[in-house]
């Protein structure tokens, strides 16, 4: 018989006794000696009760060591007997799961920090009140901030900063300029939202795209210069040819006397000099028309109204090329900040340019459509199922005086998207030849 049980019997055996010895003296009338007698059998019982329950007690100690994230612990109930060693070894294999669970926890919080703090792009966390929850080395060095204990703080070096990122919304983006290293640079902020044990947290990263700006603006200003070095070249070269031409026929022409035949064609090799002079000084007048910033009146417009107005300009242009136009603005109260003459100066440009594409399509049609996009920003599409744009030149339609048309002048599309840009938006193409083209602008 195990311990424990030996133990109770005779802690049994002996209240039993007690009782008994309690119950004689009270009918032999000594009342004194019963009285003592039950003070040790009310101690018996009581100690009876704190043997039973030791085992209890160690359940709850062990319980209440694992809701205190207290591993450290040991199951100590052996000297209960053997009916209470299976018991142990349960809760033993419980709290080595949890020491491994523990450490398996750690490591992969300490690898998580790791990464954070190596990573370039700078991260910030913080709930509700602006107290910082995450903030990684690269953030510190973006802010010129090394601590940050709440997110107002960034005002003392940035204003207006800390409203900023208190204001946006989770999944968008928009870009700052920030002042590092002694110059301003441009980046990329983008906010995203989550909870964390029921409170609502944001978290920022800080993107540097200064490099692929300045990469992007040297890359437009190379394909900018190849086509006005064509375009100039174009006009050049031919002014150069006559022009030697012209000086060869004075040079070889008789002292004081040339002839009819050769002033007729000193005068149109001096004619055509003059005409292409013309042209080089309005294709500099039109690269000046490229290069001004319009100015924007802006004012809540309704989209179907604007939409309605390219419509009326648009009619006989339609009839005339048998196009079939449609419309769709969703919601139907859809409105949007801008300057209503300008982009309808692009909406013009974009169903100008869809025209000449459906010049060898059978079936013509032009969709010109308003919405929300997932971002809740405003979206005007200008869709046409024309030849569409090869692959090859689809990043080149921006360019200032690129143009595959042979009567076009290269600006159109280049003047819409400063337009539109000057408003805070994008304009974006898309085209699969043969299918669809999609002219997008996003306010």
């Amino acid at each position: 018989m195990n311990p424990f049980r030996l133990q109770s019997l005779a802690r049994i055996a002996f209240l039993a006794a007690t009782l008994a010895l309690c119950i004689q003296c009270m009918y032999a009338a000594y009342y004194a000696v019963a009285a003592c007698v039950a003070v040790v059998c009310a101690a018996q019982i009581h100690s009876f009760f704190r043997f039973t329950d030791r085992a209890n007690a160690e359940v709850v100690r062990f319980l209440q060591g694992i809701n205190y994230s207290d591993f450290s612990q040991n199951a100590r109930m052996g000297s209960l007997g053997s009916s209470y060693k299976e018991l142990t070894a349960e809760l033993e294999r419980i709290i080595a799961n949890f020491r491994q669970a523990r450490i398996e926890k750690e490591e992969s919080l300490q690898y998580l920090q790791t990464v954070v703090e190596h990573v370039e792009i700078g991260l910030i966390c913080f709930d509700a009140k602006g107290d910082i929850a995450l903030y990684n080395k690269a953030a510190g060095r973006i802010l010129s901030t090394p601590h940050l204990k709440n997110l107002t703080a960034l005002d003392r070096k940035h204003a207006n900063l800390a409203e900023l990122l208190f204001e946006m919304a989770p999944n968008t983006k928009r870009t700052y300029r920030l002042p590092v290293n002694g110059s301003t640079q441009e980046f990329l902020i983008a906010a995203a939202g989550f909870r964390m044990k029921e409170h609502p947290m944001k978290l920022i990263s800080l993107h540097n795209i200064q490099q692929e700006l300045e990469a992007n603006e040297i890359e437009a200003w190379q394909k900018l210069i190849r086509v006005l070095t064509h375009e100039i070249m174009n006009s050049i070269t031919p002014i150069s040819s006559l022009a030697s031409t012209v000086d060869a026929m004075l040079k070889n022409a008789p002292e004081g006397r040339l002839h009819a035949e050769t002033i007729t064609d000193i005068g149109a090799a001096v004619s055509t000099i003059h005409r292409r002079s013309e042209g080089l000084i309005h294709f500099v007048n039109k690269y000046r028309d490229v290069s001004k910033m319009p100015q924007l009146n802006v004012r809540r417009v309704k989209a179907a109204e604007l939409i309605y107005g390219v419509r009326l300009l648009m009619e006989r242009a339609f009839a005339a090329n048998d196009i079939r136009f449609s419309v769709s603005v969703t919601p139907e109260t859809l409105e949007m900040d801008a300057d209503p003459e300008l982009l309808e100066q692009v909406l013009l440009n974009l169903i100008q340019n869809s025209i000449h594409a459906l010049a060898q399509t059978a079936e013509r049609r032009i969709v010109v459509s308003a919405g929300v996009d997932e971002r809740g920003m405003v979206t005007l599409r200008v869709a046409d199922n024309g030849k569409g744009i090869p692959e090859e030149i689809l990043d080149k339609i921006f360019i200032p005086f690129f143009s595959t048309k042979q009567e076009g002048s290269g600006i159109g599309l280049s003047i819409s998207q400063r337009i539109v840009r000057a408003h805070g938006g994008t304009l974006r193409a898309s085209s699969s030849p043969g299918a669809d083209t999609v002219f997008t602008i996003t306010l």
